[in-house]
């Protein structure tokens, strides 16, 4: 089976009708790497990842493998393996039969089949679960199994489409690391999608953020979150509160109170809208005023709304005079009630310049 070196989504457009679920999509995927196509519903990535597999033609545009145009080459010639939001097993076969189905089908001799079962089995944890049967497994199980029956074929391509959708919140906590572990210990390239951020964050080497059928970015992970390039990706990554002000000279002019721009080298120019993006955990709030220190802005306000999430509380904070909304997160033995009157720290250097609403 050809090795992935490189992947290519060439200008691909997917229409159905009038209405373009992809329009002019262009992604490049190197072998060996785990890349997550994440966004809303709707936005198109499970149609990217049809495409990807042969389930769809494409309106426009190729599908480049190495170099070679695939996007007319059948879905199964193509060597790819697909793991369904379902898991789509067989309910009347067990464990060894499930994962042992497709070299049944590709005549692969018995010897060398059930060898490959065991190692997919091993690799999957579900060794000693062979006799078992699907309805006798825990949804972590299935998971768990469907993918040792697509990683037995030793496919050059893992396509996944939401595996995790079905399982419940602390299963999916503990099956995203998991999903992490087989591919390092593959190095299988995988194409993932999801609209779950923590867990496009968790597994992947490379995001690719997605909107109405085009990319928003690419990036690895932590760029994404800390230095997001649009207004979508910084409010669909994470959480965060957006300023939008009005730059003169150096200073920024934002609705009721106004800040230095001395700590943002590349903002200057004549006068003009700005915008940033400030994640909760990069405001630091106190009782009283601080001193300033190393150019942090400093806004005066009151605690609107408060929520006790465990390992946090996140406050809804007003500026002074202001209808704008900045959320914070303290630690959870810091202790503000609504009404408090607090002040906020803002290090410029730990925000992200965003487009402006006009952008």
């Amino acid at each position: 089976m050809e090795r992935i070196e490189t992947l290519r989504m060439e200008g691909v457009t997917r229409q159905y009708g009038n209405a373009a679920a992809l329009s002019a999509f262009t992604l490049d995927i190197a072998g060996g790497t785990f890349t997550t196509l994440l966004g809303p519903s709707g936005c198109g990535k499970t149609t990217a990842l049809n495409c990807l597999a042969g389930l769809l033609d494409l309106s426009s545009g190729q599908i480049l493998l190495n170099g070679r145009p695939i996007h007319t080459t059948p879905a199964e010639k193509r060597g790819f393996g697909l793991v369904f939001q379902n898991y789509a097993l067989f309910p009347h076969l067990n464990v060894e039969r499930n994962v042992g189905y497709g070299l049944e089908i590709r005549r692969v001799p018995k010897a060398e089949r059930q060898q490959r079962i065991r190692e997919a089995l091993s690799i999957v944890h579900l060794e000693d679960l062979g006799r078992r049967y699907p309805a006798q497994l825990s949804g972590g199980q299935q998971q768990r199994l469907a993918i040792a029956r697509t990683i037995v074929l030793r496919p050059n391509l893992l396509l996944m489409d939401e595996p995790l959708s079905n399982l419940d919140a602390n299963l999916r906590e503990e099956m995203r690391s998991e999903i992490r572990r087989l591919h390092d210990a593959f190095r299988i390239t995988t194409v993932y999608v999801t609209h779950d951020q923590a867990e496009a964050m968790v597994t992947s080497d490379r995001i690719v953020v997605m909107n109405h059928g085009r990319i928003e970015q690419v990036d690895d992970p932590v760029s994404l979150y800390n230095r997001p390039r649009t207004r979508f990706v910084a409010g669909f990554i994470g959480r965060t509160s957006f300023l939008d002000g009005t730059l003169d000279g150096a200073t920024i002019g934002f609705p009721g109170f106004a800040v230095s721009a001395d700590l943002l080298p590349d903002i200057g120019g004549a006068a003009k809208r700005v915008s940033f993006s400030v994640r909760p955990q990069n405001i630091v709030m106190h009782r009283t005023a601080p001193a300033p220190v190393n150019g942090a802005w400093l806004i005066q306000g009151s605690v609107a709304e408060r929520a006790y999430l465990g390992e946090c509380w996140e406050y809804v904070v007003r500026p002074s005079a202001t209808d704008l909304r900045l959320r914070v997160s303290t630690a959870p033995q810091d202790v503000h009630e609504t009404g408090d009157a607090v002040w906020l720290e803002i290090d410029p250097r730990r925000i992200a310049r965003v487009p402006s609403e006009e952008g």
